[in-house]
């Protein structure tokens, strides 16, 4: 934390210095009441006098970030940073926001969606989603069959809803609002056809499925299937998915290390290091083959070698 004071020379008397690190949930329908879920303070400095161009260290560890940073129609969630110069007349506050993210990892088992919607003896459909589970970054793939058509259908549309919840009891409000819509069908379609959906979410400004965040708000996303009739008449069907916030990615470079390298084994004679001498230092390279014979022969002359063709292993020395 930096404080400069705008009057160089000039001295701040104060009660004390704080910082602190809050997680709350603002409802704007109560904006008199925030709903704190974190909250951790830290003494920066004692009552004195504060002097120009003063920096104080902070830390906060294992701190408890058990939710996602979320801005919607009716609530915020936030976390930030908050230093409080405490004076006897009006205190001096700053706060900084930070963004949290929270990442998550699905396992392997993520149904597809497949279910058979229609009106009796005039339409009958199936649609089929890949998955009930999306990441952020993710593409949404999916057929609709028609297994019955007896009305005139002029087109269909398939739409991403965020609908989220806020309150509880009377004090309960949702706000739907279409991400995005695509037209996927134009013109009647036939008994037997397959139209197939191919939705990209990366374009799209989205937030991972919340449900009941402390018991204050909800966020909720619903693939919303329209259908139009000649008549404008809307056939609709929605269908819940969970989307979810993949960890990205990092691209690490691997740098070479500054270590020494191994000599490489060269099959020429006048190239090959002998290895057979462990406890004295390897001989150069640059030796002649006369030299490499003389090493030989002291070694079949020391009474510690060990001809390796000539050692017999019995049963007894073998643990079983």
């Amino acid at each position: 934390v930096n404080i400069t004071l705008k009057k160089p020379g000039s001295k701040l008397e104060h009660q004390g210095i704080k910082i602190e690190f809050i997680g709350q949930i603002e409802l704007y329908y109560d904006r008199g009441n925030h709903h704190e879920f974190t909250a951790l303070v830290k003494e920066l400095a004692r009552p004195g006098e504060l002097i120009p161009n003063t920096t104080y260290a902070f830390e906060f560890l294992n701190v408890e970030k058990p939710f996602e940073s979320y801005t919607g129609s009716n609530v915020r969630l936030r976390y930030f940073l908050r230093v409080t110069i405490v004076r006897r007349l009006s205190d001096v506050v700053k706060e900084v926001d930070i963004v949290v993210h929270t990442l998550s990892c699905y396992p392997d088992m993520n149904n597809s969606i497949k279910m058979e919607v229609g009106i009796e003896d005039c339409l009958h459909i199936e649609f089929e989603y890949n998955k009930s589970k999306y990441h952020l970054k993710d593409v949404i793939v999916g057929k609709i069959y028609f297994l019955l058509v007896r009305i005139k259908i002029k087109n269909m549309e398939i739409a991403i809803i965020k609908r989220e919840t806020t309150g509880s009891g009377p004090n309960t409000f949702t706000e739907n609002e279409t991400i995005a819509k695509y037209e996927i069908m134009d013109g009647a379609p036939v008994r037997g056809e397959s139209i197939p959906i191919r939705v990209f979410l990366a374009g799209y400004d989205l937030t991972p499925s919340m449900r009941d965040i402390n018991k204050k708000f909800s966020v909720r996303y619903y693939l919303n299937l329209v259908l139009m009739d000649e008549e404008d008449r809307r056939y609709f069907k929605q269908q819940e998915i969970t989307l979810w916030r993949k960890g990205e990615k990092t691209r690490k470079n691997i740098q070479s290390a500054t270590s020494p390298q191994l000599p490489h084994l060269v099959s020429g004679g006048e190239n090959l290091i002998p290895a057979h001498n462990h406890n004295s230092e390897p001989k150069s390279a640059s030796g002649t083959i006369e030299d490499m014979k003389r090493d030989l022969d002291e070694e079949e002359n020391s009474p510690n070698s060990t001809d390796a063709c000539s050692t017999n292993v019995t049963a007894d020395s073998m643990d079983e």
